[in-house]
């Protein structure tokens, strides 16, 4: 179903500017979130970081449109994934942006399958570099082609998601997640410096891993420090917490880690408070 000028519709498709610069330049950004009963978990740090990253890129957004966006979204569904796109808007040919953007907001909503929450996975590293340099490694822009590809290589490979490392060789993240490694005590996720996106899971995890006996720092680590670690996990709005059974031919039992499954049981209890659910609703 797409919401779209304050009303949902039928489906998923809707008029289109065929100039508009989120089609024809990737200028515009997206968010995904989760709903559970009818309520967005984190819904006010999903719209933060729109907001935030779309003022970074000189592109107005409204957080009241977006959050009514949401909340008629979560209303139509017990367990939907929420897709919100802001693009610059429509404007003339070349790259330099419009003085006076006007952008096009819509959000589309999809079942999203309970049984892919803390679901393990496998990673495949790519030898596609994320760019750290760039702003957009940063932000959940509409540009993902290196993601796609990466994607298609993992398939082809039997894995679920590719795994990149940066220029500088420093482990970044997954396709469509942020990574954590466990090594004792220490939970260790890449800074943003390294071509991180503000994961909204990343932040949940990292203040809740006290709580869970755990020392969270923000680190920068190679590829074969990674192989070393004693466990590594995958996070993102719909996987929640995913354990990492592997890194192309190093096995982890991130699944059996005791620390992994505190950190999943805080997570669902916060997921759950969020959302006004039971924590058995959340996976």
């Amino acid at each position: 179903m797409l919401w779209r000028d304050g009303a949902i519709v039928s489906g998923t498709t809707a008029p289109l500017d065929l100039t508009d610069r989120g089609l024809t330049l990737g200028d515009g950004l997206f968010d995904t979130a989760l709903a559970l009963g009818g309520r967005v978990a984190f819904e006010a740090a999903h719209i933060d970081r729109l907001v935030a990253s779309a003022g970074g890129l000189g592109i107005p957004a409204e957080p009241e449109r977006i959050r009514e966006a949401l909340r008629a979204l979560a209303g139509q569904g017990e367990r939907l994934a929420i897709r919100t796109t802001l693009t610059r808007g429509s404007g003339p040919r070349g790259l330099k942006p419009p003085d006076d953007p006007r952008p096009t907001l819509f959000a589309t909503a999809a079942p999203s399958a309970r049984s892919a929450a803390f679901a393990p996975l496998r990673l495949w590293p790519t030898p596609v570099a994320r760019n750290e340099t760039s702003p957009a490694a940063r932000l959940k822009t509409l540009g993902y082609l290196d993601a796609v590809l990466a994607a298609r290589e993992a398939a082809a490979a039997g894995f679920g998601e590719a795994l990149f490392c940066n220029t500088r060789g420093h482990v970044a993240c997954a396709g469509t997640g942020n990574l954590f490694a466990l090594f004792g005590q220490s939970l260790v996720t890449p800074p943003l410096t390294d071509g991180v996106l503000a994961g909204i899971v990343r932040a949940e995890i990292l203040g809740l891993a006290a709580g869970c006996g755990l020392r969270a720092e923000e680190r920068s680590l190679s590829l074969p420090e990674w192989r070393a670690a004693e466990a590594v996990v995958l996070t993102n709005s719909l996987r929640l917490l995913a354990p990492v059974t592997a890194i192309g031919d190093t096995a982890f039992a991130s699944a059996r880690h005791p620390a992994v499954a505190r950190l999943s049981a805080a997570l669902t209890a916060s997921v759950a408070e969020a959302c006004g659910v039971a924590s058995d609703v959340v996976a």
